[in-house]
């Protein structure tokens, strides 16, 4: 290889360097920030530019929104540890990339620290059931006070949320076995509630099925003696000369037959034993009425007439003499 061969391609070389050196492109949502001589000089938007070479040197920012993810510990105002998942959201400021580059060497870490003091300042004022109510209360504060503080390194917090809060296990499962315990109460009230009515409905459904029944009960009665008053009319207008209690005497005969042809007639009815003597029809009658009035009020022309007896005199007479049980006045004592 000849001299002249060797300087063009060393001049090539260098100049291929050289526009590596001059020439850069910024991607979109990304800036950079050049520096001369290790001195910040300006902050350059997407497209192509010029570097001055082997004087000054670009670096890229990323303007993209991220995202961060923490869990903080930290106990209750009643003592109960309780683990906090924190999601932070945060971009770089578009006027303020030379503070984000410059300002803070690990963005992810001071975000870190920041919401967790926060969360400490925050939660150990509030009870667990506190804690639980006021979740949506505790992300806007820790936002609110990260926004305050990066705003001056040049970030910009969009959201700062609390996704969880998560207890001990004992602590969850002593909060489930309350729940569960009120919810069975509630429950157990409930059918309380629902037997008390349904017994109520009960009393008022056999309150009136008794008014009822009696109503039936009583129009059966009235319907039978009207039935009765005028079989007996009828029977006497048939056959002359006939009482009344001869007439009802016949009808409750009757019945009483028809009793037993029903009761003969079911399944299942045990053996009835009956009279069957000529004068047993009599016997029957006699009975009836006399269960019907309790042996007390005789019917003319059915019950045998009752021997009267006379009245005894207020003062009966002295027995003759000699009576047996009396003593003799003429044998002295």
């Amino acid at each position: 290889m000849t001299p002249v061969l060797l300087l063009l391609l060393v001049a090539a070389l260098f100049v291929l360097i050289l526009i590596a050196k001059t020439y850069y492109t910024v991607r979109t949502a990304t800036a950079g920030v050049v520096e001369r001589f290790g001195k910040f000089v300006r902050i350059t938007r997407p497209g192509l530019h010029l570097l001055m070479p082997f004087a000054e040197r670009v670096y890229f920012v990323d303007l993209m929104v991220k995202q961060a993810q923490f869990s903080v510990e930290t106990k209750t105002h009643d003592n109960v540890f309780v683990q906090i998942p924190v999601s932070v959201q945060y971009q770089v400021l578009d006027d303020k990339i030379a503070d984000a580059f410059y300002k803070l060497s690990s963005p992810q870490k001071q975000i870190e620290s920041f919401v967790f003091n926060s969360i400490l300042g925050h939660v150990p004022k509030l009870t667990l059931d506190e804690t639980f109510e006021q979740q949506s209360g505790i992300s806007v504060a820790v936002k609110n006070e990260l926004d305050q503080i990066m705003s001056g390194f040049g970030f910009n917090i969009l959201t700062a949320l609390v996704t969880d809060i998560i207890p001990d296990i004992k602590v969850k499962t002593a909060m489930n076995d309350i729940n569960a315990a009120q919810r069975a109460q509630v429950a157990a009230q409930a059918r309380g509630e629902a037997e008390k009515i349904l017994k109520v409905k009960q009393a008022e459904a056999e309150a009136e099925s008794k008014a009822l029944q009696g109503n039936g009960i009583a129009r059966e009665r009235q319907a039978i003696i009207d039935g009765l008053s005028a079989s007996i009319e009828h029977f006497q207008q048939g056959v002359p000369n006939t009482s009344a209690g001869e007439v009802m005497a016949l009808v409750l005969l009757t019945q009483y037959f028809d009793t037993l042809r029903d009761i003969g007639t079911r399944g299942g009815t045990n053996t009835l034993f009956l009279p069957n003597n000529p004068g047993a029809s009599n016997d029957f009658q006699t009975q009836i009425l006399a269960g019907l009035r309790g042996g007390q009020i005789p019917m003319h022309g059915v019950d045998a007439p009752r021997v009267v007896l006379p009245e005894r005199p207020e003062n009966p007479p002295p027995p003759p003499v000699g009576t047996p049980g009396t003593p003799n006045p003429y044998v002295g004592s």
